[in-house]
């Protein structure tokens, strides 16, 4: 009997696109770098060149940043706990699990992904690694997600990461996942969860045709798509509902300051498309 598939299977497409926006500005391997994905790039190239020009910035544009913020933090997260687990969740054609392991061999990082995408990055990463770790085939949403925190040690800190995912779930299911990671991970050491977030668009010119674009992306991808809040506090207020009592909210035009001294309660919407949330689960002692 095969297994039911998953609603959020249709969510996957845009891992072909990031995979390939990621191996053009170079900071990826052409091994996950598909024809789908080029085919992808292809098409959107006119309208990520308008945006670009007439918005400030388009998706790809948000893609560096994105990937940027969360990787800088992992790398200062693993400075400060040299024996850091990682679990990069919806981990699509994301380099991060591959060049991680590269530069911090001593480090356990794992991938998850839902099955047809988890088949697709293991081949792709076993042409770089024979000895690479399987990719982890589990639905977010199933009793199976909570196997996964069993193959970490619990007396380590744990960082989960997911990337270009959440803004696809409904508010409701996006409380689910919170509550999820923080009830699998509430006997480890330390929990930490990184995500990038699309915030609503509140402060450009054009937030209503970047509001349409939504709407056009939520069709393709058969999805709840949705900008969620409007400012960083909204979004510490949830995390703090879901069981995360620490919240940081990174906006790029803030990489000048130190990240520590951003304060959620002070900040406003500075008109970044993209932000990163730090959030943590503190152990209860």
């Amino acid at each position: 009997m095969k297994p039911s598939l998953s609603k959020h299977r249709h969510i996957s497409f845009t891992a072909h696109y990031t995979g390939y926006i990621w191996y053009k500005m170079g900071i990826s391997h052409q091994v996950f770098a598909t024809r789908k994905g080029r085919s992808l790039v292809s098409l959107a190239h006119p309208l990520e060149t308008w945006a670009e020009k007439f918005v400030g910035g388009s998706m790809r544009s948000t893609l560096k940043q994105r990937h940027q913020m969360l990787d800088q933090t992992l790398e200062a997260l693993i400075a400060q706990y040299p024996d850091l687990q990682v679990l990069e969740i919806a981990c699509g054609l994301s380099p991060r699990g591959w060049w991680f392991r590269q530069q911090y061999p001593n480090i356990e990082f794992r991938e998850l992904d839902l099955p047809d995408m988890a088949a697709v990055k293991q081949a792709a990463l076993k042409q770089l690694d024979p000895n690479s770790p399987d990719v982890l085939s589990v639905d977010l949403f199933t009793p199976d997600f909570a196997t996964v925190f069993e193959l970490f040690d619990p007396k380590k800190p744990l960082v989960i990461i997911s990337e270009g995912l959440i803004n696809y779930f409904s508010k409701a299911l996006l409380g689910e996942l919170l509550d999820a990671l923080s009830t699998h991970g509430h006997e480890f050491k330390q929990l930490h969860y990184l995500t990038d977030w699309y915030p609503e668009p509140t402060q450009n010119k054009l937030a209503a045709v970047i509001w349409h674009s939504s709407k056009l992306l939520k069709w393709v991808s058969r999805s709840a798509f949705s900008f969620h809040f409007t400012t960083p506090q909204e979004i510490q207020r949830f995390f703090n509902q879901h069981g995360f009592a620490q919240v940081q909210i990174l906006q790029p035009a803030q990489l000048s300051q130190p990240f520590n001294s951003v304060n959620p309660e002070q900040q406003a919407h500075l008109g970044d498309l993209v932000w990163m949330v730090h959030a943590q689960h503190l152990a209860q002692s």
